[in-house]
């Protein structure tokens, strides 16, 4: 992928994101998604910015939403010659969390089926709160990956199982 390719979502993260923008502020999740990636430039300004590094370019990320404190969720392109909804979806936090939340773009959305978004996910500073699943993210989950199907626990634990290392990786970028 190149940094200037095609910055609009694949069709089963666009179904998504249409339905999460009818559910702010009204489920319990703080996931504000964009209408279409962030531009190149712009994530190179926000990565820059959050890591404190000039040097960098952000190019390994496709930022396509944020929490309410300005923490992003995007795709890292880490699987070299794969297509962009098989790469894993991550969290970097405005307070410096740091996470992979999801394998793929088919497991991300069933993250959100079962009422998580990427900072929930990425976090447990909410001990009490409780998901609340939606019959409309299922249904985008179902049609568009049906063979990813998880709970939302296992699709957490799955995607720090196969990414250990990324919490290391993200800091020794940081200046």
């Amino acid at each position: 992928m190149t940094p200037n390719e095609d910055r609009r979502f694949p069709a089963a993260l666009a179904a998504a994101m249409a339905v999460r923008l009818d559910c702010i502020g009204e489920d319990g999740v703080d996931f504000e998604p964009f209408a279409a990636f962030l531009p190149a430039d712009e994530t190179a300004d926000w990565f820059r910015a959050w890591t404190g590094n000039r040097e960098l370019s952000g190019d390994e990320f496709r930022v396509f939403g944020q929490d309410g404190t300005g923490g992003c969720v995007a795709f890292w392109l880490v699987r070299p010659g794969r297509a962009l909804v098989e790469q894993p979806v991550v969290f970097l936090g405005s307070e410096g969390e740091t996470g992979v939340i999801a394998r793929n773009l088919g497991a991300f959305l069933w993250l959100l089926a079962g009422g998580f978004g990427p900072w929930e996910a990425a976090t447990s500073y909410e001990p009490d709160w409780v998901p609340r699943t939606s019959l409309d993210l299922t249904a985008i989950a179902e049609q568009f990956a049906p063979d990813h199907r998880a709970p939302a626990a296992a699709v957490i634990e799955q995607a720090a199982r196969e990414f250990p290392d990324f919490d290391d990786t993200i800091l020794e970028l940081c200046r």
